[in-house]
């Protein structure tokens, strides 16, 4: 099988050499960027299949990377991992927003860099596997992420329920979500409840894949 491949995107010459180090030493391929403008030119001729990428760097730091990236289609779901040295739940929501999938705060721990990799792409190819089966179920399938109000009107979900299933759709975690949106994860998970209940599903994969239906459908007028 192929190795995954990893753009590592950081300013810091010694950082960069060891965490490319780290990753290839696991098995991975890794390609690498000494700053943002260099990254994004590099991911885009690279097709990455996961980014680590520094916050604050020269020419075009890690939230305009990241914004650039998710703006193109090949890397709507591309998990990208953000580091830096700064960790209070304000960045860490901002990054998300912007649409990373996970915060590590530097100096980074091994075991914390690999379990991040790992879980990301796990997540990302689960992702994959769900968009495939709705494709096959579904002529013309293609996602739109960009607003949860075709699962609030095509589902009959409250506005706060539609948008955590928006995010549990492109696979994010109870603790991503909150992050995102600025509640507990008791919350989501009270949500996600109230979804089941709604759609008649009993597993968050189910309720997934309802809402790729709909999402991948609502801009042919399908839901």
């Amino acid at each position: 099988m192929k190795p995954k491949k990893i753009l590592i995107i950081e300013d810091q010459t010694p950082m960069r050499r060891n965490i490319a180090l780290l990753l290839e030493m696991e098995g991975f391929e890794v390609v690498t960027a000494a700053n943002g403008a260099l990254g994004l030119d590099c991911a885009r001729k690279e097709n990455p299949d996961l980014v680590v990428c520094d916050v604050m760097m020269p020419e075009m730091d890690g939230y305009a990377v990241v914004q650039a990236l998710r703006a193109e289609k090949k890397f709507a779901t591309t998990p990208f991992i953000f580091l830096t040295a700064k960790g209070d739940k304000n960045d860490v929501r901002i990054g998300m927003n912007f649409g990373a999938d996970d915060y590590l705060t530097k100096p980074v721990i091994r075991e914390d860099l690999l379990a991040a990799v790992h879980a990301r792409l796990a997540r990302a190819q689960a992702l994959e596997e769900r968009v495939d089966q709705a494709a096959s179920e579904s002529s013309g399938f293609k996602p739109d992420f960009s607003s949860a109000e075709p699962l609030q009107r095509g589902l009959g979900l409250t506005a706060r329920e539609a948008q955590v299933l928006l995010w549990v759709a492109q696979g994010k975690s109870n603790g991503d979500v909150a992050t995102i949106l600025g509640m507990s994860e008791k919350t989501v998970k009270q949500h996600m409840g109230s979804v089941f209940q709604k759609i008649g599903v009993e597993s968050r994969n189910a309720a997934g894949l309802r809402a790729l239906e709909i999402l991948g459908n609502c801009r042919f007028g399908a839901a």
